[in-house]
């Protein structure tokens, strides 16, 4: 063994440490087994996930290899014409159980999930984390007449409120009108409503008018979903918000139609209050228990003696119950007001103005249990124009000016929730948004629309018992 001569101070060279792993060495066959069982089960996953074109691919074929192609043609020649027939016969369920599934299977393949990964990244939707890239999960598309709903189980982290700022990028994304979102039965879902044709586009007609009114749903339009909107006023009051020609008459007379036959058989008071003279309101007249317009000091008075009955049922009815159940002898008590910015800031005499907002204040806070209720209008949203805007439970905005009057009137982070009424076109008046208290999303809503004609009609028809209106249509007194 030779010697290593080591000279002091010198440093030893270190040897690389030499490891040997072990080789495996795997086979090419098993290699191409694997990649062929890979993909057949991929195969296999598509075929059951798409069982509705697998299927009937697979029973032509069967057919077509059995019988020959003039069963097939056959086959298909029933099946087309027992469709037909459940078509012509019953469309509501053909349309319910046939087509519109049929509709959403393929929407859902050929629209959302083509194209689904991009749309998400690119609308800021999906994310990325340690490497790896997280997208939401799409559950199930229905369709109907005018739109689709997409189910979509969120990313954690994600709230309704995130798509609903997104959901007008998602909309033009899938080529789409219109997008909204709104809270699933599960909190870790989202439903998303697409809109294909816009089922609002028509004026609606003037709704039947009840016998007696369900004041919990008033029958005032229609909704996106083709179905009568139907808006609760026991318990609550209700703002309207629009400008000028955006149909706030529409709901103000739908209102007033709805509760048409209470006010004939005694069960409903409606009090008017018109501070531009009474042009808007005059052709109701028979159907008003006060008329008040023109004169402020005598519209002040009339909100008193509002308050004034309002103070006495609630002595009556103090340790008998909480909330009032109308009776010809005591009705209910509704008061609609045409242009309430008129009476809350633009009147000069400072008296007056203050006599009215104190009795609206009164009337609003105290007056929902015992049967008295506020319907009101204006223009001008803001809050030196409108200061108790809070007390509204129930809130319509129609169109408006301006993106920032949307919450003013609905309430926070509404038009983000997919409440655009500054994008309501002009050529729809009577198209709003209704938010109510614990709600979140918004409805969108077209109101039915009356003529003068209607109004005149609606006057005669379901004109007061006890009337006694003057002959110039001076204010109704009872």
């Amino acid at each position: 063994m030779p010697l290593i001569n080591i000279i002091p101070g010198e440093k030893i060279p270190v040897a690389p440490m030499n490891v040997r792993l072990p080789a495996w060495r795997v086979p090419g066959w098993l290699l191409v087994f694997w990649w062929l069982a890979r993909g057949l089960f991929r195969l296999t996953v598509l075929a059951v996930r798409y069982w509705w074109l697998t299927a009937p691919a697979v029973l032509v074929l069967w057919v077509r290899a059995e019988f020959g192609g003039l069963v097939l043609a056959g086959v298909v020649l029933a099946l087309v014409t027992g469709c037909a027939a459940w078509w012509r016969w019953h469309p509501g369920s053909w349309l319910r159980f046939g087509w519109y599934p049929l509709v959403s299977r393929v929407r859902a393949l050929v629209v959302y999930r083509r194209r689904w990964a991009s749309v998400m990244a690119t609308c800021g939707l999906a994310t990325a984390f340690a490497g790896d890239r997280y997208v939401p999960q799409l559950l199930r598309v229905r369709c109907d007449r005018y739109g689709d709903e997409v189910t979509v189980r969120m990313l954690p982290g994600q709230i309704p409120d995130d798509w609903g700022q997104a959901a007008e990028r998602l909309a033009y994304a899938f080529r789409l009108r219109a997008g909204q979102a709104r809270s699933a039965a599960r909190p870790d879902r989202v439903v998303l409503r697409f809109v294909r044709r816009d089922p609002l586009a028509g004026i609606v007609a003037p709704l039947p008018v009840p016998e007696v009114p369900d004041l919990d749903g008033l029958a005032l339009g229609v909704d996106e979903d083709g179905q009568p909107y139907r808006l609760r006023l026991a318990g609550s009051h209700v703002l309207i918000a629009g400008a000028t020609g955006s149909g706030k008459g529409s709901v103000l007379w739908s209102l007033i139609r709805s509760l048409a036959g209470g006010i004939r058989s005694g069960l409903v008071e409606l009090w008017a209050f018109d501070p531009k003279g009474g042009m808007e309101l005059a052709a109701g007249v028979p159907l008003f228990a006060r008329f008040a317009y023109d004169d402020p000091d005598g519209m002040a008075g009339v909100l008193e003696e509002a308050v004034k009955r309002m103070r006495l049922r609630a002595a009556r009815l103090r340790g008998v119950t909480r909330q009032h159940v109308p009776t010809p002898e005591e009705p209910l008590i509704v008061l609609v007001v045409d242009e309430l910015a008129a009476l809350t800031a633009y009147i000069t005499d400072r008296k007056v103005r203050d006599r009215i907002k104190e009795s609206l204040g009164l009337l609003l806070s105290q007056g929902r249990a015992v049967g008295v209720h506020v319907v009101a209008a204006l223009q001008d949203p803001r809050k030196d124009v409108l200061p108790f805007r809070d007390l509204f439970p129930t809130r319509i905005g129609l169109r408006l000016t301006e993106p920032e009057q949307v919450d003013m009137v609905l309430g926070d982070a509404a038009r983000d929730r997919g409440a655009l009424c500054d994008r309501i076109p002009e050529s729809t008046p009577g198209v709003g948004f209704v938010v109510l208290d614990g709600v979140r999303e918004p409805v969108r809503v077209r109101f039915a629309y009356l003529t003068d004609d209607d109004i005149r009609q609606l006057g005669r028809d379901y004109r007061r018992l006890c009337d006694n209106t003057d002959n110039d249509g001076q204010e109704v007194t009872r």
